[in-house]
């Protein structure tokens, strides 16, 4: 081969690195610091680089795309729909229930209803889970009982003892009659035989694996989680949170929240959203899955917050953002993976700067060891701003949930990272009401008294060089997990 030659072959492998340089700098919904990382990368390994950032790093926030896909979701469901119902999704979404919310946190509520259309729900019924066999437990029994439907949406499903009980349940009720459907992450349970699920199948229960063959929807790339962990029974009885169906749920502490009431709707709706874009198809007799309910009223005002990364908005990330600029006495925020991105970095500091005490906790080991490292990599920036920082010894917290001026929560399956902020399908529970409030306080103050320690600024200026050095690569890497 000649210089010429050589000479060319350069010159158009310069080219197709600017264009692609050019493509990650014009993409108007990355964060600065994800995007230098992304052009350190590919500067450093072009050919690797690039084929990298266009699978894990392009985003795919269409909103116009994004809203017709939803529109056709409503234009299916809403002829199928009781009018009863209709009419009562309908005052949902009206002021009068925005009214009844706290002056200071009424803005968050009008954000998620004003731009992607989540009513509020007033008066649903709540329990806490924060062990996972108790969870395994409840929803098995919620399952046997089923007379109607059973709706799951997972991000992992296992084959372990537990799982396989929550699966013979399943084929179980199918058989009997009852409508089982079912949407799990074939990605991340990449390592479990098709047979698994084909049994299921067998047996009555309808499967969708989340991304298909071929991409079951333009709206997915192999980027892209279904990070969700949701059921639903007779539209009646939901759980949300951040439990899987796998025997680690078992061994982690977690939160959960089994929720009986008028905000199962919100949680239907986002099941059959996913379902509609998964290739299934809406039943005709969908009203029996909105039933009219008599339930015991409760004061909580709540919204089932599904998040998508093709969306117009990062809406989680927006709304959680606004809550932290409202704060008047208190933002305590519990995360399994801590990797801010720069503007939640800021509201932080805003708020710590307007004298609210912000705290974050987290594991001091997770479940996978380079996220220790990433997720350590933030604290001296949040330290020296004033964020009181504690890890859990002993154990690994999977909950995702935080907790504001003995009021506003949320519950859910959002980490504090750019994932769950831009890349996954996430859904999360918001809850503007005192009882919720100190009820996800109490569980986090148990753990900050019983199993937490506090990590200082003076403390952490003291770790030895190697870490100093190890959690400075991570920091660099960090706006990309």
């Amino acid at each position: 081969m000649g210089i010429l030659e050589i000479f060319l072959m350069c010159f158009a492998l310069f080219l197709v690195v600017s264009a692609i340089l050019l493509i990650v700098l014009d993409n108007k919904n990355a964060e600065p610091g994800n995007a230098f990382a992304w052009l350190a990368i590919i500067m450093l390994f072009p050919i690797l680089g690039a084929l990298l950032y266009f699978v894990f790093g392009f985003s795919w926030r269409r909103g116009k795309s994004a809203n017709r896909n939803r529109q056709k979701f409503i234009d299916d469901l809403i002829p199928k729909l009781s009018l009863e119902v209709r009419e009562f999704l309908k005052s949902h979404s009206s002021t009068e229930y925005l009214d009844m919310i706290d002056h200071d946190y009424k803005d968050v509520a009008k954000l998620l209803n004003n731009r992607s259309g989540v009513a509020v729900y007033h008066g649903s019924d709540i329990k806490t889970m924060t062990n996972g066999q108790e969870m395994f437990d409840s929803l098995l029994e919620d399952f046997r009982n089923a007379k109607h439907s059973i709706h799951l949406e997972y991000f992992q499903f296992r084959k372990d003892k537990n799982s396989r009980a929550i699966r013979e349940v399943l084929m179980q009720k199918a058989q009997e009659g009852v409508k089982v459907r079912m949407i799990y992450d074939n990605i991340v349970n990449i390592d479990i035989f098709p047979s698994y699920y084909m049994k299921m199948k067998d047996s009555g229960v309808e499967v969708k694996p989340f991304t298909g063959p071929f991409l079951s929807s333009v709206r997915r790339s192999l980027n892209n989680r279904n990070h969700r962990k949701i059921s639903i029974i007779d539209g009646k009885i939901g759980y949300i949170g951040g439990m899987n169906l796998s025997g680690q749920t078992v061994h982690w502490k977690d939160l959960h929240l089994r929720i009986q009431g008028k905000g199962i709707y919100g949680i239907q709706l986002a099941f059959l959203e996913m379902w509609h874009g998964s290739g299934g198809t809406l039943p005709d007799d969908i009203k029996s899955y909105f039933p009219l309910m008599n339930n015991k009223i409760t004061h909580n005002l709540m919204q089932i917050v599904p998040d998508f990364p093709d969306a117009e908005y990062p809406f989680y990330l927006l709304s959680v953002v606004k809550a932290m600029q409202n704060a008047k006495k208190y933002v305590y925020i519990h995360t399994p993976y801590f990797v801010p991105t720069d503007y939640y970095k800021k509201a932080l500091k805003s708020a710590v700067l307007s004298g609210v005490d912000v705290r974050v906790m987290v594991s001091h080991h997770t479940d996978f060891f380079i996220m220790d490292y990433t997720t350590q990599a933030s604290y001296k920036e949040m330290l020296d701003a004033g964020v009181r920082i504690f890890e859990q010894q002993g154990y690994f917290n999977h909950g995702k949930y935080l907790v504001m001026d003995d009021y506003f929560s949320v519950v859910g399956t959002s980490n504090t990272n750019y994932r769950s902020f831009e890349v996954n399908f996430e859904i999360n529970s918001f809850m503007y009401d005192k009882e919720m409030a100190l009820r996800v306080k109490e569980i986090y103050e148990e753990d900050i008294t019983k199993r937490c320690k506090e990590i200082t600024l003076e403390e952490w200026n003291r770790r030895p060089l190697w870490k100093k050095i190890v959690q400075s690569i991570f920091r660099f890497i960090s706006p990309l997990m």
